[in-house]
């Protein structure tokens, strides 16, 4: 009974740190494309939330260009310095797990189900049906992000697991690389930072890196896995919402044009993509 209070709490916490995005949040924050400011009260408006964007019917299209948006140089940087985190987090994965690893302790089981990537998934679909109702463009439009970037990392990280093999630090299995957990804690973080500002963001990642040790003390993941897990998210989550937060007259992803080719002896059909 003790056990399941705590990951109630951790639950509850978890999602009131993306509650705390409300729609009642009226204060200017970052424009998640340009990094301005945003002005708030024009736009709390039915017909500025509907900005043909971030609608049902483009949903597919804008999972197809948030995962083609990953391959993009604007996560060059990130992907380099989390890359080499995650390298020199090798190093001492071993000299980690021996000081930290601590399964029967009650933070790492407080996090272990209360923090479970499903849980975080339920949050997001509940968010995900209010933005569907309510007159709050940034708040509709974060649970729009949050619902889209949750999947995308969920295929990436789960790709990532089958095509690497680590075995658990624990011998559990062979998924350890990268941590589910600690991925889908920093997507989150990542879209509540960029709709938000820091005073969503620096509580989203102070949880998501909660998240990320109480794997470590459960011994279910090396520190690399969590740092390449992190790093994961918090390129999924950036993308997601700078891709969807592009002008519909804009770049809108790739473009696929088919050719006939036909010579005297061939025929053939050339696609192109344009990014």
């Amino acid at each position: 009974m003790r056990i399941w209070l705590q990951r109630a709490v951790v639950t509850g916490v978890a999602i009131g740190v993306l509650g705390t995005a409300s729609p009642a949040l009226a204060s200017p924050a970052q424009d998640p494309v340009t990094g301005g400011q945003q002005a708030p009260c024009a736009a709390e408006t039915p017909a500025a939330r509907n900005d043909g964007r971030r609608t049902m019917g483009r949903l597919p299209a804008n999972f197809l260009r948030g995962t083609v948006g990953i391959v993009s140089t604007d996560n060059i940087r990130p992907l380099l310095v989390g890359g080499a985190a995650t390298g020199s987090g090798a190093i001492f994965d071993d000299q980690v797990a021996e000081a930290i690893a601590d399964p029967e302790n009650n933070f790492g089981q407080l996090f272990e189900g209360g923090a479970h990537p499903a849980v975080f998934g339920a949050a997001v679909t509940v968010l995900f049906a209010v933005g569907r109702t309510v007159e709050a463009p940034r708040f509709r439009d974060a649970t729009y992000d949050w619902m889209e970037a949750y999947f995308l990392n969920a295929g990436l990280t789960n790709l990532l697991k089958v095509t690497v093999g680590r075995e658990r630090p624990n011998g559990e299995d062979d998924t350890s690389f990268p941590s589910g957990h600690a991925s889908t804690a920093f997507t989150l973080a990542a879209v509540a930072e960029r709709h938000f500002g820091w005073k969503v963001g620096l509580p989203a990642y102070s949880v998501a890196g909660l998240v990320a040790v109480s794997r470590l003390q459960r011994n279910k993941h090396y520190l690399s896995d969590v740092i390449a897990g992190a790093t994961l998210g918090y390129i999924v989550g950036r993308t997601v919402v700078r891709v969807n937060g592009q002008p519909l007259d804009g770049p809108r992803g790739p473009q696929v044009s088919l050719s006939p080719v036909v010579t005297r002896h061939s025929r053939a059909l050339v696609a192109g993509v344009a990014f």
